[in-house]
């Protein structure tokens, strides 16, 4: 199995309630990012949906992990809900701009569109055209009508990848259309407060080393951080592939 090919985590790392679950009680919380990845080898920045980190943020971030750690950058909501991808060149630029601060260290950058923004396709094809070509992203729609072919082939003409959502509430398609996998868990049944059976996470094992065998990378993201299931789940399903 190649390991180098796998990325579990989850979406965010901090939780207090966290704290005697996955943290040890005694732990300061300016410790738990790098606790978390000596047990991980990869997160999901979430709060850089309802703010923009800083440069030296992203920078303390990527020098306070090991080595082979990678980061998820989930972009904005000023760009994917209040912009909704028109318009936002210079947002995205200081996005990117204060990403590079994790170097080596960022991986895809991720787009959660609202769930009241339906297929459109000159507008997703504008926003691709803007975006540069050394970076990887990931789109995760909210709404059935962008799971079209021709949505699906403007996605892999740019070597975008379209999300794969496991909720009770958005829609669940098993298609890539980028050269990586993207995954997000929020939950089986209570959107983020649910734990995923074992049953569950097989499926996605599946899916992991089916792509494995056509030499894609993968990255698998828990938001069901409630109770932990979040770690709780990744853990199991790191043993499941890796």
């Amino acid at each position: 199995m190649n390991n180098s090919l796998v990325y579990i985590g989850t979406s965010g790392w901090s939780y207090n309630h966290w704290t005697g679950k996955f943290y040890p009680a005694d732990l300061k919380n300016n410790k738990w990012l790098n606790y978390y990845s000596k047990e991980f080898n990869t997160v999901e920045v979430n709060s850089s949906f309802y703010h923009l980190p800083k440069l030296k943020t992203f920078v303390n971030w990527g020098e306070n992990t090991s080595g082979d750690f990678l980061f998820s950058v989930k972009v904005s909501r000023y760009i994917t809900h209040i912009k909704r991808l028109i318009g936002c060149q210079e947002a995205l630029d200081k996005l990117i701009t204060a990403a590079k601060g994790l170097g080596e260290k960022l991986g895809p950058f991720l787009f959660q569109l609202p769930p009241n923004l339906k297929e459109d396709k000159s507008r997703l094809k504008n926003f691709l055209e803007i975006l540069p070509k050394d970076y990887r992203f990931a789109f995760e729609f909210r709404d059935g009508s962008w799971f079209i072919k021709d949505i699906y082939d403007l996605l892999e003409e740019f070597n975008c990848t379209v999300v794969i959502s496991s909720s009770p509430k958005f829609p669940y398609r098993e298609k890539i259309t980028g050269d990586f996998c993207y995954v997000r868990m929020h939950g089986p049944e209570g959107l983020y407060c649910s734990c995923y059976s074992e049953n569950e996470l097989k499926k996605i094992a599946v899916l992991i080393k089916k792509n494995l065998k056509k030499n894609i990378e993968n990255y698998v993201y828990f938001n069901n951080d409630a109770e932990g299931y979040a770690v709780e789940n990744a853990k199991t399903l790191m043993k499941m592939v890796l």
